[in-house]
């Protein structure tokens, strides 16, 4: 951060972190201790009846936090037992911590903790697969391998995979009013959860016992008046369950999340233009007349069939005129060109600007239900039911007439090779209209009239998007969960829990704005629409060419598991502790294809579905030999009905010597199992991310800049049922340092190898490499084809008319799914907790949450290692997010009396702007100097790197009486904004959303009351 307002910002967030701590704040927070209930961690429930003193603190006045007594933490294992649980590193987000901080949402939550890294979901990912979900990835090994549970017990997943064929839990989708902590296991914890635990696990724990009516309301904008936000929730309880043996209680929910468009947060986040920051201007849309805008360009050309708009081809000699249908509707000037080849004129745009969103409009609504029932002295019961529902509407920047064929069609059905045109004669049949008794000469044609008679050679190639016709898409997700359980003491020293869960969510997905292709030949063969005025179009025709497709997917869990638990003997440091239970897991996906019948341009034909049973068998021992020295060792066997099993083993220990002071280590063996879209035939993948072709192939297309340009280049695979599962081996060693009751320190270093990586062609870079290696179609596909078995091109694109002799660009090929390659991530984990009581009645409380990465290396089958740390890698599967090496968040509370202030400051590290993924290696190594850094840089300057971020969030609230709270929240005080990314996807256009979002949004305000009866 070397310019003069970022020191400032940083100064400013620093005082304000310090007046948080030092200023005389004011609020109280109700600290008895309580004993949170157990649940038990092999996906299960609650523990017995004798063990349970459930939490009825009110909304108003928050629990204590992880560090106060009385916290119990349950996640990672079968024994409600402090010295187990803290065997493993833990990050524990309290209600406390949570109100403090004014988050009020799953996702922000948990995506909070710094061991989210590299391949998580914001909300503000609005493109692909997962728009308008969101996903934690520890440690950076991917969403697919952090388990997320509530109570223990896993939900379906969303049924829309990342990247086409990673599975997780939407986050957004959980109702969240209803959460008393949240639990991050920073560990591989397949011993006891299963597959997929290799990064960690997040386990939500939802209040147990409500009694009377609470709830809150709250409302906020921007600083700039829009993205408002609206949050209103309710709870009502009956029964104590202490004295009376039961407590059931039901909850509603409702958020709202309004629009924030590029265009209101200006430069450099609404162009693609940076030339004010002396980098490149990448913006063709306003300097190139073969880059289709709002306003429609055309040049004359033959037309082969004149039944086929399809058919058009380059006249003889080339022509290089090109003009506008309307040259007086320009709203935004024009632009002329005058080289070899175009030359004309066209309306200037800057689409990111005036279509572009950074933040989708969202709403959620959710009830929930949960009873809590003592059935007798020694045994209780539960059963809870949840139904929330999300609803994202996305706008997007409209569809350009010149498509590639829809993947996995055929090659004539491309607009753009050799380019879509208007017929000189239109007709009302839109069939034979050159010999047409009714025809008439095609008024969206210029070249018509001089051409009535030759109408072969007057055809119209046009370069246009539809902007009449809005683009985006609404999707809405329902989920349905219901649980139920019984657990009890049986006598004899054994203690029992049966459970079960199922869940099922149901998505729906209207895409709009993307182009029918029957429809539009039809529209143009008839001259139905209107080319030349677009404004005038009725609603019929442009229902006609772009009509609405929506696409129901679902996805199902249901599982049933129970455990047995007794205490053998009583060891010098405590009992000797043994558990074992089994599990049963059935799980379905049916995710449609949304182009099945490859009727529309543009329109993704990924599907994914499968059915699978899991059943799994796992135990637990902990031996505290003697007080100062505590072993825990856990192992689980899953078998799938596909027919592979796996066994996990797990083994952890700590040493107390003193009080104050703990060691304590973890090794575990971990995996994840092939998801549907990975190993089920039935299911196929096809995405695209950005390519820059190499200077060779620039240097044979002068003249035509929108050819040689970043582009999008796509591949597909289909499910492979021969592949294995990803395995992994990870082990932690920290310190535990508690020299006073009110302080707590931990450090840990974290180790985990992933091997066998389930990857869709790996060997993807080599493929385009081999291609853009060769002068000829036929050279360069069959070297492509060469690299593997399983490569092979499939869509190439239409000759450069501009030079039509070179070698076309690769837009589309074929890829395997195959097991590769392994990777290591590596870091340490800084926590501290500081609760302490200051003059009077004020106390200060401090919690600081920092993660240093050290390693996300990915080790290729030939030896070459992608280091990630530090970079904007791995690009293709963090939708170029990168990997910071250093993430952290700091929260400052000074409580005096009724009122509180609470400054909590998040830091994001730099990032280099390079990515090993995407770097050719050289005798087996890749230079990650900024001489490979992904975007062009200035004379002077540093911009390989994206600069270090910081904002800080702040927090007002005072508690009027036992019945209300006010508080007033400022998000981002000091309205730092998000560092320049130059080369992060075109799609979020030189940011990154994924760590920079609050720089986007901006200060931020809200406001609003807890309050309970």
């Amino acid at each position: 951060m070397n310019s003069a307002p970022g020191k400032l910002r940083l100064g400013i967030s620093t005082v304000a972190v310090l007046a948080a701590m030092a200023a005389p704040a004011y609020a109280q927070e109700i600290v008895a201790a309580s004993t949170t209930q157990t649940v038990d961690q092999a996906d299960a429930a609650p523990s017995s009846a004798a063990q349970i003193s459930p939490d009825a603190t009110p909304a108003a006045a928050p629990k204590p936090d992880a560090n106060q007594a009385g916290t119990v933490i349950v996640t990672g294992t079968l024994f409600r037992d402090s010295n187990a649980s803290s065997i493993s590193p833990v990050t524990v987000l309290t209600s406390a911590t949570l109100q403090r901080a004014n988050i009020t949402t799953a996702q922000e939550a948990i995506r909070s903790v710094s061991a989210d890294s590299a391949g998580s979901i914001s909300t503000g990912f609005k493109n692909g697969f997962s728009a308008g979900g969101a996903a934690v990835s520890l440690r950076g090994l991917g969403v697919s391998s952090t388990v997320v549970l509530i109570d223990g017990l896993r939900s379906a997943n969303f049924p829309l995979n990342d990247d086409g064929h990673n599975a997780y839990v939407d986050l957004n989708s959980i109702p969240f009013s209803t959460i008393d902590r949240i639990e991050v296991l920073k560990d591989g914890a397949s011993s006891t959860y299963g597959a997929d635990a290799i990064g960690g696990v997040v386990n939500l724990i939802s209040r147990k016992n409500v009694q009377g009516i609470e709830g809150s309301v709250q409302g906020g904008t921007t600083e700039k008046a829009d993205g408002s936000h609206y949050r209103a929730t309710l709870t009502a309880g009956y029964g104590d369950y202490r004295e009376q043996g039961f407590n059931v209680y039901v909850n509603g929910e409702y958020t709202y999340d309004g629009y924030i468009t590029n265009n209101s947060r200006g430069y450099p986040f609404n162009t693609l233009d940076l030339r004010p920051s002396g980098l490149p201007d990448r913006n063709r849309n306003d300097d190139s007349l073969t880059v289709s805008n709002p306003q429609a360009v055309v040049t004359q050309v033959t037309q082969s069939d004149l039944n086929n708009p399809l058919s058009g081809k380059v006249g003889a000699p080339l022509t290089n005129r090109y003009q506008l249908l309307n040259p007086g509707a320009c709203p935004f000037g024009t632009f002329t060109v005058n080289s070899g080849s175009e030359q004309g004129t066209g309306c200037a745009h800057n689409l990111a600007d005036e279509y572009s969103i950074i933040q989708p409009r969202q709403q959620r609504y959710s009830t929930t239900a949960r009873l809590q029932v003592r059935l007798s002295d020694n045994l209780e019961g539960f059963a809870s039911a949840s139904y929330s529902r999300s609803e994202v509407s996305i706008r997007g920047t409209p569809s350009d007439i010149r498509q590639t064929q829809p993947f996995g069609g055929l090659p004539s059905l491309a607009s753009s090779s050799p380019g879509i045109v208007l017929p000189v004669y239109i007709c009302p049949t839109g069939n034979n209209c050159a010999t047409a008794a009714d025809r008439q000469l095609n008024p969206n044609n210029p070249f018509a009239a001089a051409n009535a008679n030759t109408p072969g050679q007057g055809a119209a190639r046009i370069f246009y998007r539809f902007g009449d016709i809005q683009s985006g898409s609404d999707r809405s997700l329902d989920v349905f969960r219901t649980t139920a359980g019984i657990s009890g003491d049986l006598g004899g020293g054994f203690k029992f829990r049966l459970n079960g869960v199922y869940a099922r969510d149901n998505l729906s997905v209207t895409q709009y704005g993307f182009i029918n292709i029957q429809g539009l030949l039809g529209a143009i063969n008839t001259g139905a629409y209107n080319f030349v005025n677009p404004d005038r179009n009725t609603a019929a025709v442009r229902n006609q060419i772009s009509p609405a497709r929506t696409t129901p997917s679902y996805s199902t869990v249901a599982t049933i598991g129970g455990s047995l638990l007794k205490s053998l003997m009583e060891l010098p440091g405590g009992e000797l502790n043994v558990g074992a239970g089994f599990q049963v897991r059935r799980e379905t996906l049916m995710n449609r294809n949304a182009n099945f019948d490859l009727s529309y341009y543009g329109l993704n034909t990924s599907s994914a579905q499968g059915r699978q049973t899991v059943t799994a068998g796992f135990f637990e021992v902990d031996m505290p030999f003697v007080r100062e020295f505590d072993l825990n060792v856990s192992g689980r066997y899953d078998h799938y009905s596909q027919g592979y099993g796996h066994f996990s083993p797990k083994v952890g220990m700590k040493f107390t010597p003193v009080e104050q002071f703990s060691l304590r280590a973890t090794y575990s063996q971990g995996f994840r199992a092939p998801t549907f879209a990975e190993s089920n035939p039935a299911s196929s993948y096809s995405g695209f991310s950005s390519f820059t072709p190499p200077a060779g192939f620039a240097n044979a297309h002068p003249g035509n800049p929108a050819y040689t340009g970043s582009y999008n280049i796509g591949s597909g695979a289909t499910g492979n049922p021969d592949i294995k599962p990803e395995v992994s081996r990870s082990f932690t060693v920290g310190t535990i340092i508690r020299p006073t009751p009110w302080f707590n320190l931990t450090l840990d270093y974290y180790n985990i190898k992933k091997s066998n990586l389930i990857v869709s062609g790996p060997k993807r870079a080599d493929a385009i490499d081999a291609y853009y290696g060769r002068t000829n179609v036929a050279d360069a596909c069959a070297a492509l084809a060469a690299v593997g078995q399983g490569y092979r091109c499939n869509v190439i694109d239409a000759p450069d008319p501009a030079n039509p002799n070179a070698l076309p660009r690769l837009l589309v090929f074929d890829v395997p799914y195959v097991n590769a390659d392994y990777m290591v991530s590596s870091g340490l984990d800084l926590q501290a907790n500081l609760s302490v009581p200051l003059a009077g009645n004020a106390r200060l409380i401090s919690r600081l949450d920092v993660t240093r990465v050290l390693q996300l290396d990915l080790v290729t089958a030939e030896g070459v290692v992608q280091k990630y740390a530090g970079t904007l890698g791995p690009y293709e599967l963090s939708s170029g997010g990168g990997t910071p090496r250093i993430r952290g968040n700091w929260q400052n509370a000074l409580e005096v009396g009724k009122f509180s202030l609470t400054a909590t400051t998040y830091y994001v590290g730099r990032i280099k702007q390079v990515a090993a993924d995407r770097i050719k290696p050289v005798n087996g190594v890749i230079d990650l100097s900024c001489a490979n850094a992904l975007a062009p840089l200035p004379k002077g300057g540093d911009a390989c790197y994206v600069r270090p971020f910081v904002y800080v969030d702040l927090n007002a609230a005072v508690r009027v009486n036992d019945q209300f709270r006010f508080f007033f929240n400022i998000q981002n005080l000091t309205n730092a904004r998000a560092p320049l990314a130059a080369a992060a996807y075109t799609s979020n256009p030189n940011y990154l959303s994924s760590w920079h979002y609050a720089g986007l949004v901006g200060r931020n305000f809200s406001a609003g009351a807890n309050f309970n009866f």
